[in-house]
């Protein structure tokens, strides 16, 4: 099968993926994941292989951008002493530790008697990226704390970046390219500092094209520039073209967007930038499944389960330093926090397309792919499974639980007195006999009772500070007000000028209730 009719199987695949895991309530990507590995394992049709030029020149951008432009700057700033120590010297300490025990393991396993440090460096450096994207989403699902869910985004953001520049440079070393460490560190900052320049110029250059364009198509499609074109750039000139990408989109998603937008142009670049990062992950989650060989796996499935559980063990020993070091500082992390990011270190992607771009001549290449494909399969499934019940056992999550309770309860409230109000006209019209209408009023009067007894039980200004009905109400309000718009526009009855002022007013103070509506309390 071509590759253009693959394309199109894997996202029919993917929605019914999504159908699926929706109702099975499993993350996506992970049910993305069995279902490449089964594809695979039935050999039904051949699908793209992941290269490095294909996931660095059409995933990672996307991705990267997606991610960057919906981040708010100032909680991330507010965050950057936990977010920059994870994401760069957090990054060092994990391929130096996740070496050390691989070496030291290396003096008692057969399968790993010619394991130099070089190569356990190597191993270390594919697999220092974490791909919290599973996570994420589950948190995000979950109404898990915004500032938790910011600390795993952001430094998987940057730590792409690092760990890709910590892998060239290490894999330099390890085919005899001579280096220091002097010399590793200058070259980590020309490269990361310079992909930041000129990912800050490109935002920057299209931030101001924004202000100066008035059309959401062409807007939309100078931030699809901006993705593309900063990491292109970066790459081309040998920079780091993850953290290009991560500076565009952090500026055009704060500053671009903020300045140079209209509400509306704005609402519809965000669900853009949504659906290309629904696209993409369904892609190469589904290629990541379809990558994997099972019999080769299962030939060194005691190296994969070692090297599984150093990597975990690294990730708890960097995640206790940095909570530590933090509990000095204003940004501390919250009780319990440390466990669900050290279990929320999911690899992906990026780790086996890092290892598959290893020189065919290498030694131990074969083991090391193994190895990296099986850590980034049981990292998916245990801890991708695992967390939303970890999470719920530390009290992280819940809190949109008890959302979703109170506005059912709600609803019910609200539809049994939209029953009892028409039956108090029939009764004043005299259009039913009062017998059947006694009869009918008493089952919804217990049906009122009942919804205002279980809105009462809701303790939700336990886990938010919000004015529910207020906030519910405004909502929908506005979205009403929407509407009538809408079919004014429909009709004919208003103009394109005016449809288009009215429709950004409405859209603005939408975005402002939609900001504003929820926001968690974080736990002590």
């Amino acid at each position: 099968m071509d590759s253009e009719p693959a394309i199109i199987l894997l996202f029919l695949i993917a929605s019914a993926v999504a159908v699926g895991a929706a109702r099975l309530h499993i993350p996506y990507t992970v049910a993305l994941v069995l279902t490449g590995l089964v594809l695979g394992v039935l050999q039904l049709f051949h699908a793209p292989q992941l290269t490095r030029d294909i996931v660095f020149m059409i995933f990672l951008p996307g991705l990267v951008f997606e991610a960057a432009f919906h981040i708010e700057f100032e909680e991330l700033w507010r965050d950057r002493s936990a977010v920059l120590g994870l994401a760069i010297p957090g990054v060092v300490v994990s391929i130096g530790i996740t070496a050390a025990l691989l070496v030291f393991a290396s003096h008692e396993i057969p399968y790993l008697q010619d394991m130099s440090w070089t190569l356990a460096l190597v191993f270390g450096a594919a697999v220092a990226a974490t791909d919290p994207i599973a996570v994420v989403s589950l948190f995000r699902e979950l109404g898990a704390p915004r500032r938790l869910t910011l600390l795993i985004e952001g430094e998987s953001l940057l730590n792409d970046g690092t760990s890709i520049v910590f892998f060239m440079l290490v894999l330099g070393v390890a085919l005899g390219v001579p280096a220091s460490p002097g010399d590793i560190v200058v070259e980590f900052g020309r490269v990361v500092g310079a992909g930041a320049i000129i990912g800050a110029m490109t935002g920057l250059l299209v931030s101001q094209l924004l202000r100066r364009i008035d059309d959401a198509m062409v807007e939309i499609t100078l931030t699809t520039v901006a993705a593309y074109g900063s990491f292109l750039l970066a790459d081309q000139l040998g920079y780091s073209g993850v953290i290009s990408t991560v500076a565009a989109g952090l500026i055009c998603g704060n500053y671009g967007a903020q300045t140079g937008m209209s509400p509306s142009t704005r609402v519809a670049a965000e669900t853009f930038w949504e659906y290309v990062g629904f696209a993409l992950n369904s892609l190469i989650f589904l290629l990541v499944g379809l990558q994997v060989h099972m019999d080769t796996l299962l030939s060194v499935w005691p190296m994969i389960i070692i090297a599984y559980l150093v990597i975990t063990l690294t990730r708890g020993i960097v995640i206790s330093g940095a909570s530590g070091l933090l509990a000095l500082t204003r940004a501390r992390l919250p009780k319990y926090w440390g466990i669900v990011l050290t279990w929320g270190g999911l690899r992906g992607a990026l780790s086996m397309v890092l290892a598959l771009s290893l020189p065919v001549d290498m030694p131990l290449r074969e083991l090391i792919l193994a190895m990296v494909f099986g850590v980034v399969l049981l990292s998916l499934l245990i801890q991708g499974l695992s967390m939303a019940p970890l999470a719920r056992r530390l009290g992280i999550v819940g809190g949109r639980e008890v959302l979703k309770d109170w506005e059912t309860a709600q609803l019910r409230k609200e539809m049994v007195n939209d029953v009892l109000e028409t039956l108090a006209q029939l009764r004043k019209r005299h259009h039913a006999s009062a017998g059947a209408l006694d009869i009918i009023e008493t089952h919804y009067r217990e049906q009122q009772d009942a919804a205002t007894a279980a809105l009462d039980s809701i303790q939700l200004d336990k886990g938010y500070k919000i004015n529910e009905e207020l906030a519910q109400l405004q909502r929908r309000m506005v979205l009403l007000e929407k509407q009538r718009l809408l079919e004014a526009r429909r009709h004919g009855t208003i103009g394109a000028d005016s449809f288009k002022e009215l429709l950004a007013a409405i859209d603005a103070r939408y975005l402002k209730l939609e900001s504003a509506g929820i926001q968690q309390v974080e736990p002590d």
